[in-house]
């Protein structure tokens, strides 16, 4: 670019800069009501158009105090946002509450204009460092323009989300000014000159951006977009400011070894880069440093230790969290240790005798300590609900008064606090947390913190437990049910051989009754071998479903029913459905059996099958002793409800579960002192509600 080319188009840049700002500074003294904020928009306007005027100027006349007032009025402009945006995050009730970062913020860019004040001889005009060192200067623009940009992020995320799209537009302004100008001079930095092009182009950059200033001022006339503090976003702009400080440091560093370093400087000054960029990887990548950032910020920026809905935000989160690595136990260690930086700890939890056993550990060697209800630890903990810091106990015993710890808990590697676990008034177990990654005092907020945690990880835990059990008492209620169920069908079945013995007496030499008995053995022993198919199987079937005539079986139970009273039948041809053919016989024939125990007095039972549309339905009805509609509806379906001396209680039960699993229904009409009418309804063979399917069975 020639000297002329250089001109020209250097003094357009500035020229339009300067008119832009000057037009927006008009903009802001408008109906100007001297609040602090807008005067420090107008000054940040009025000093970016000085210092683009200044320059313009400088670039054509080649005056050397429009230099230097343009050097000056860059650093006005740069003081002006950095207080105007401080203004912003100070809100007008939360001073207080940002007031240590703000003024962490505030302090680095005044030292860093400061020294850039000193040191501008040349730096914002390129045709004067052609010869010279820019690093110097340029470092010190890179710091300024770097804490503009922590300043622009701070201030978008503390503003409310519902807020931000007021503030959107000045965030947006600012990183791209301050991001243009760490563009120009890291570039200055790197290559020890000022690029020509970039610098031309930086008075135009500069009034690009003035169209979101403008939108900015319009969404927000007062400047009071709602703010709010956020420990995550200051944290990150320390660590922001911080990284800016190392690497500031190292750059000084590096040009040092190689001013003084001689024919080694520059294979030096690589050596120390390429030290320093590894050492700040490493720092950003470890834990230790990141917990000790936490807690200096903690201790230093912020009233309080912690931000308590954050804190107990992730505690939940670490709690409730599904992970099949991790389990509730080591879940409930993390979420303890996280509160205090602790890299891992072990957990004892009473058992059903109140001894406390090692139950789970994090990043902690195997212990298998355990201690009795009545051990000094344990009994100390119920009675005072402290949480005991070991490193404090060694060093002074006469605060913890009657307290003795186990060998083994002492001898622990990286033991420092016993927090127990309080479930109402008792303590159910303790967790021992491991030394933290960085020194942390525990004070009273520690304490009361952890107090609170303990006591939900405890309620955590003790659910877990009673889950557990439940879960356990499930499992087992579901053998006992289906045992109940094997047991009734082994009395039927034992009641069939009895009464076989019986007449065995006076027919075993009657052909006919020895055929009759050999089929009758032969039918107990496959119901046998079924119910110990059915119990292998856990509740699934162990057959499938077929096309049974109800007809035909209900004149079958009807036959083997006789010997007990009257049956009368009446039975419609046609009607079938798909079932299991003993269990549907064992069905009707408990109903049959229940009717004929009711009726008194040699009277008839009535056992009917009809179709009835797209059902089968079969029909018990006797004018026996009756029930009560509230025996019906509260206790007839119910297991183990039986009216009966000798009943188990659980054959209607039974036959309303496998009617269910068929997609039938069992209905009970009954009038006490008149008799009882049972209907089994089935869906019919040949209907399409009743399509050949898996039937799932219930016992």
């Amino acid at each position: 670019m020639t000297e002329a080319t250089f001109a020209s188009i250097g003094v357009a840049s500035y020229a339009v800069a300067a008119a832009g700002w000057l037009l927006l500074a008009g903009r802001a003294a408008t109906g100007f009501d001297a609040s602090p904020r807008r005067a420090l928009l107008l000054g940040a306007a009025l000093s970016t158009a000085a210092w683009a005027a200044l320059a313009a100027f400088h670039v054509r006349s080649g005056a050397s105090w429009a230099l230097g007032g343009a050097n000056a009025a860059d650093v006005l402009r740069y003081a002006c946002w950095f207080a105007f945006v401080a203004t912003l995050l100070q809100g007008d009730a939360k001073a207080g509450a940002a007031s240590g970062a703000v003024r962490w913020l505030a302090w680095t860019a005044a030292s860093l204009a400061v020294a850039a004040l000193a040191m501008f001889d040349g730096v914002h005009h390129p045709r004067g460092l052609l010869e010279g060192d820019a690093r110097p200067g340029a470092a010190l623009n890179v710091g300024l323009a770097v804490a503009g940009l922590a300043f622009a992020e701070h201030l978008y995320r503390r503003t409310h989300p519902q807020s931000r799209w007021r503030i959107k537009p000045l965030a947006a302004a600012l990183v791209a000014t301050f991001g243009f100008d760490l563009y120009v001079f890291a570039d200055a930095l790197l290559f020890a000159r000022v690029d020509p092009d970039a610098w031309v182009a930086r008075g135009a950059a500069h009034a690009l951006v003035i169209p979101l200033v403008v939108a900015a001022t319009s969404r927000s006339a007062g400047w009071t977009a709602e703010l709010h503090l956020s420990r995550q976003a200051i944290l990150q702009s320390f660590a922001l400011l911080f990284a800016v400080g190392l690497l500031l440091a190292i750059a000084a560093a590096g040009y040092l070894v190689r001013y003084v370093g001689g024919d080694w400087g520059r294979v030096m000054q690589i050596v120390v880069l390429f030290a320093a960029v590894v050492f700040v990887v490493a720092a950003v990548s470890s834990g230790s440093f990141r917990s000790w950032l936490r807690v200096f910020a903690g201790k230093h920026l912020f009233p309080y230790r912690y931000d308590y809905r954050e804190e107990w935000l992730r505690f939940t989160r670490t709690l409730a969290s599904d992970s099949a690595v991790v389990g509730m136990q080591e879940r409930a260690i993390r979420a303890l240790a996280d509160l205090v930086e602790s890299t891992g700890g072990a957990l004892w939890l009473a058992d059903e005798r109140g001894v406390l056993r090692p139950a789970a550990r994090l990043s902690a060697p195997t212990v298998d300590g355990t201690l009795a209800p009545d051990a000094p630890l344990p009994a100390f903990l119920a009675r005072t609900g402290w949480i005991v810091s070991l490193p404090e106990l060694a060093a002074q015993p006469g605060r913890y008064a009657g307290l003795e710890v186990p060998e083994w808990l002492r001898t622990l590697p990286g033991a420092w606090l016993v927090v127990p676990l309080p479930v109402g008034s008792d303590v159910v177990g303790f967790v021992v947390l491991l030394d933290p990654r960085s020194p942390v005092e525990i004070d009273w907020e520690v304490r009361d913190l952890l107090k609170a945690a303990a006591r939900a990880a405890a309620s955590y835990l003790q659910q877990l437990r009673a889950t557990e059990a439940l879960v356990e008492a499930r499992k087992f209620d579901a053998f006992n049910r289906m045992s109940a169920f094997v047991v009734h069908d082994l009395k039927h079945l034992v009641a069939q051989l009895t009464l076989m013995l019986r007449n065995a007496e006076r027919h075993r030499d009657n052909p006919e009754f020895q055929r009759d008995m050999l089929q009758t053995v032969a039918n107990v022993a496959g119901r046998m071998n079924a119910l110990m198919l059915q119990l292998r199987a856990g509740g699934a079937p162990v057959e499938p479903a077929v096309y049974v005539d109800l007809a035909q079986l209900a004149r079958r139970v009807a036959a083997a029913k006789a010997g007990a009273g009257r049956v009368e039948l009446a039975l419609e041809a046609g009607a079938a459905a798909l079932c299991h053919e003993a269990r549907i016989e064992h069905v009707i024939g408990h109903l049959l059996q229940n009717a004929l125990d009711a009726t008194q007095g040699g009277g008839a039972v009535r056992l009917a099958v009809r179709r009835d549309g797209a059902h089968a339905v079969v029909e018990v009805e006797d004018g026996g002793v009756g029930m009560t509609a509230d025996f019906v509806r509260e206790r007839l379906f119910k297991p183990f409800e039986t009216t009966k001396p000798a009943g188990m209680g659980i054959g209607v039960y039974e036959s309303r579960q496998y009617v269910a699993s068929l997609g039938g229904s069992v209905e009970v009409d009954s009038v006490e002192g008149r008799g009882t009418r049972v209907a089994v309804r089935l869906p019919a063979a040949d209907s399409a509600a009743a399509q050949p399917r898996r039937v799932e069975q219930v016992a």
